[in-house]
């Protein structure tokens, strides 16, 4: 995270003792990523971070991925995904996947087990409902509309508040705020479309009681359960600039100009050679002449996944996209507006839309979720006809 936070009870001088009212030492642990090189937080636990008492090997069960192949654009329709009594660690499923990244939706309304992502950051948008997400760092409450970033390693579960909607992001690597945004000293800069006080963080320590507890760790080999000696919900305070983080999409101010801006100006987050940009309601190109939706184009080192969460999404006009559609237009693929809609769009002053697009510098292959919601008339949208016709 690009700034400093200090929560619950801390030592004056980091790695000194710092004792419990018993007269015994809190357990320091350092929380920290590139190898004490970067970002970092100093957690002090009630009990022993590392007293485990057992480790099972789980199977990981997200099934088989396989590529976009005949190269098409695609759409799916989340809504479409059955999930039941869900919870949004173990019953999340698998969309889209490459070395790099694992893209997701739960539809989760049971809370989740204890887990932690020891292979990367995780990114979640909320695109409907609320939870609480539970965190060694304190807890943190969402709802529609909001990102939430979950940094490598950090213990956490989600409660959901009847139910609530989540796209999952989950990276080998980490995921924060584009570098052009941030100075070198990591301040959020005057042209940044958001900034430290559109972020939410944890404000007081979440601590909870129990023995032998379990957490579900993925890891790159694979999956394990721990069984921990004591609750990890036991830290008493916490500094630095390693922690999860929210960031609601309405917050997102918008760049525009007098002609379409090409889509780096939305971008929200980075990631290992992945973005992920915020498109928002927002006034639309004011030349007289400008054309506002977006011209064909050919991302030629990029796949492109949009998710479409809010709102009336000008350029897929007549294409079936509705909210809670993805759309997937792959690299080698050029792709534009549907049929009409550049020039329906002459004139407009103001576009009610809202979507989230990652974008990635691998292709994309595709989940069993991908297979469970696909809409197959997509690729002729442009055309009017396919296949045969």
């Amino acid at each position: 995270m690009p700034y400093y936070r200090q929560v619950g009870e801390i030592p004056h001088k980091r790695h000194t003792a710092f004792r419990k009212p018993d007269g015994g030492l809190y357990a320091e642990e350092l929380m920290g990523v590139e190898g004490f090189s970067a970002d970092s937080a100093l957690l002090y636990h009630r009990g022993l971070p590392t007293a485990i008492v057992d480790a099972v090997a789980i199977e990981d069960e997200r099934g088989p991925v396989s590529p976009n192949h005949p190269l098409k654009p695609r759409a799916f329709k989340t809504q479409n995904l059955k999930f039941g009594d869900a919870d949004a660690v173990t019953d999340r499923r698998r969309l889209f996947g490459n070395a790099d990244v694992t893209i997701g939706f739960v539809h989760a309304t049971r809370p989740s087990p204890l887990y932690r992502n020891a292979a990367g950051d995780e990114l979640f948008y909320v695109q409907g409902g609320s939870a609480t997400v539970e965190t060694i760092y304190g807890a943190l409450e969402v709802g529609d509309g909001d990102y939430l970033v979950i940094p490598t390693s950090c213990t956490y579960r989600v409660l959901p508040h009847d139910e609530v909607k989540l796209l999952t992001i989950e990276a080998r690597g980490h995921i924060g705020p584009p570098k052009r945004y941030l100075s070198a000293k990591g301040q959020f800069l005057e042209h940044s479309p958001y900034c430290e006080r559109d972020i939410r963080g944890p404000a007081e320590p979440m601590l909870a009681d129990g023995t032998d507890v379990e957490v579900l760790v993925r890891h790159r080999a694979g999956l394990t359960r721990y069984t921990y000696a004591t609750h990890p919900f036991d830290v008493v305070g916490w500094d630095g600039c390693l922690y999860p983080w929210v960031f609601n999409i309405d917050d997102f101010e918008p760049i525009t100009g007098r002609v379409h801006q090409p889509p780096p100006v939305h971008q929200t987050f980075e990631g290992p050679n992945f973005v992920v940009c915020s498109f928002c309601p927002r006034k639309v190109d004011y030349h007289p002449e400008s054309i506002p939706v977006p011209y064909n184009h050919a991302n030629v080192d990029s796949d492109e996944l949009m998710f479409y969460v809010r709102g009336n999404y000008e350029a897929r006009k007549g294409s079936g996209i509705e909210v809670g559609s993805l759309s997937l237009h792959p690299s080698g693929f050029t792709h534009g507006p549907q049929p009409g809609a550049a020039e329906a769009s002459i004139g407009a002053e103001f576009f009610d839309e809202t979507a989230v697009m990652v974008d990635t510098f691998a292709p994309l292959d595709l989940g069993e979720a991908a297979d469970a919601s696909e809409d197959p008339g997509y690729a002729w949208t442009w055309s009017g006809r396919g296949p045969g016709a």
